[in-house]
């Protein structure tokens, strides 16, 4: 299956992507968090890019293979802090937003409240959107893991 399209198609909404991006990562959220939801968010939705690149990134940013292989089962593992737990339901509740789910409730956003300031809620909250944007985007275009963007 051959990709879609092979450049971005305009520079405005790269510059625009790119003021999103600073937004999320000047909030106070430590960037392994960033990347732990990125990773998951983009392993519920099966985006193979965005999953190879997230990996590649988290490592970059000092995060160990025994916690990357394990995100997909962040629940049952004794690897994460209760504050990453708490970004990455935040994560799932946000990005399964299929007929009937429940969506972020109330438990879970005052979980991640616990954890986070508003600033740093709202980091996380764009953080999700922007992955679950590259998700869709990813799809739509048959973007394939590996390549650089």
């Amino acid at each position: 299956m051959e990709a879609r399209m092979q450049s971005p198609a305009n520079a405005d909404v790269t510059t625009a992507i790119q003021q999103l991006f600073k937004a999320v990562h000047t909030g106070g959220v430590n960037p392994l968090v960033l990347e732990l939801v990125h990773l998951r968010a983009s392993q519920i939705n099966g985006c193979s890019p965005c999953v190879f690149a997230g990996v590649a990134s988290a490592k970059r940013h000092g995060e160990t293979d025994k916690r990357l292989h394990n995100v997909v089962t962040w629940r049952e593992t004794p690897f994460f802090t209760e504050p990453e737990r708490a970004a990455l339901a935040l994560t799932e509740a946000a990005t399964r937003i299929q007929d009937g789910a429940p969506g972020v409730t109330d438990e879970i956003w005052d979980a991640a409240a616990a954890h986070f300031d508003e600033k740093q809620l709202s980091s996380i909250i764009m953080n999700i959107a922007l992955t679950n944007f590259f998700n869709r985007i990813n799809r739509a275009t048959r973007e394939q893991a590996g390549k650089t963007w």
